[in-house]
């Protein structure tokens, strides 16, 4: 049965493509087309993408205070929303739903013009500019983390965050048991805002390790392609089994198989620990605009999953004390992991797709 069609609208990074996917295959698996509007770095992450088709839209970000730059930003959201505006008398679109970023910008206000119900979804626990932009004229508002607080005259509801099926799946694996003198597995990963950093601390923290406690480790390491050559061998200078890659296709099965973490504390990575319940120390991106990051986490590490450590005090020693406690001590390791997937939000792809569908069935009668 044919429900009609849904667009969904996201930034062309994984951040917001990612969980606009999940609720992609969900709508789809209700019974609706989908179609979705990007900018031009979708290409890199939609090969997954459930779309019957997906739109350029052109769009670009608020920032620059320089005159020139303002005045070409202006054009092309200006030249979105014609964009958009016709798009939208094409498709005729049952719901509209955006997942952030500066591409959402014009197709979500279009549809709010031309009277169609809209939702944006914002995976952080604070709003980023583009959903801030657009929070007053949308019809519902969700969120990944924070408090149901209201936005005008309307309610904030905290959804958590869509996470692929890949990760669904990993949550049913249990946390990997261990004795005291097992095998530890690592996993180190920040994407292009993490890579950098964590590529000079980690091995310096793991170098003064105790020799027992280093033969233990098993690491997983995401590090620039240029720092890669150099963080592969300082392990084997130190003897660490380690594998280093600039990218790992297979993220779900990393996690499942990790004792313990160190990230960066995006709304993906935290969403994703919470749901297969994996310890971590995050540490927040120090020059994000709202500070998202930090308060990402708050939840989590109040419930005692992970803790959050600011960038400027994560020394070397800092880290191997917490990473060398992590590892002589397998029981508080399983109760923080435990802790970790009490916060986790495995239905939220679910229930944001169940408020698309109540805007849908809006528009239907």
């Amino acid at each position: 049965m044919d429900k009609g069609l849904v667009l969904l609208c996201a930034g062309g990074t994984g951040g917001h493509l990612f969980p606009a996917e999940a609720v992609a295959h969900e709508l789809v698996s209700r019974g609706y087309r989908v179609h979705l509007a990007a900018d031009h770095r979708v290409e890199r992450f939609a090969e997954n993408f459930p779309a019957e088709k997906i739109h350029q839209i052109r769009s670009a970000t608020l920032g620059s205070k320089n005159p020139v730059a303002i005045a070409k930003t202006v054009l092309a959201l200006v030249s979105g929303y014609a964009q958009s505006r016709k798009l939208l008398k094409q498709l005729n679109p049952v719901a509209v739903a955006g997942f952030g970023g500066y591409p959402t910008v014009p197709p979500l206000l279009a549809a709010s013009m031309a009277g169609i119900p809209t939702l944006i979804h914002e995976a952080n626990a604070v709003l980023g500019r583009a959903n801030r932009m657009l929070s007053r004229r949308v019809s519902k508002v969700a969120m990944g983390f924070g408090e149901a607080t209201p936005v005008g005259d309307k309610a904030i509801i905290v959804t958590g965050n869509p996470v692929r099926p890949a990760i669904l799946a990993a949550s049913q694996k249990p946390f990997p048991d261990r004795a005291a003198t097992d095998r530890f597995n690592l996993l180190v990963f920040g994407g292009s805002q993490g890579a950098a950093f964590f590529g000079d601390v980690v091995p310096k923290a793991i170098a003064i390790l105790p020799q027992q406690t280093r033969e233990l480790l098993h690491v997983v390491q995401q590090a620039r392609p240029e720092d890669k050559e150099q963080v592969m061998a300082a392990y084997r200078k130190l003897g660490v089994q380690a594998i280093v890659d600039s990218f790992f296709g297979d993220m779900a099965s990393l996690l499942s198989d990790a004792h313990f973490v160190v990230s960066r504390a995006g709304a993906s990575t935290v969403s994703e620990l919470a749901v297969v319940g994996r310890p971590a120390i995050l540490v927040p991106y120090p020059h994000a605009l709202d500070h998202d990051q930090a308060a990402n986490a708050e939840l989590m590490a109040r419930a005692g999953g992970v803790s959050i450590e600011p960038q400027a005090g994560l020394t070397p020693e800092r880290l191997a004390a917490a990473i060398s406690e992590m590892v002589a001590d397998p029981k508080k390791l399983a109760i923080a992991a435990e802790n970790a997937k009490k916060t986790g939000k495995p239905d939220a792809t679910s229930e944001l797709a169940g408020m698309i569908e109540q805007l849908a069935l809006q528009r239907s009668t």
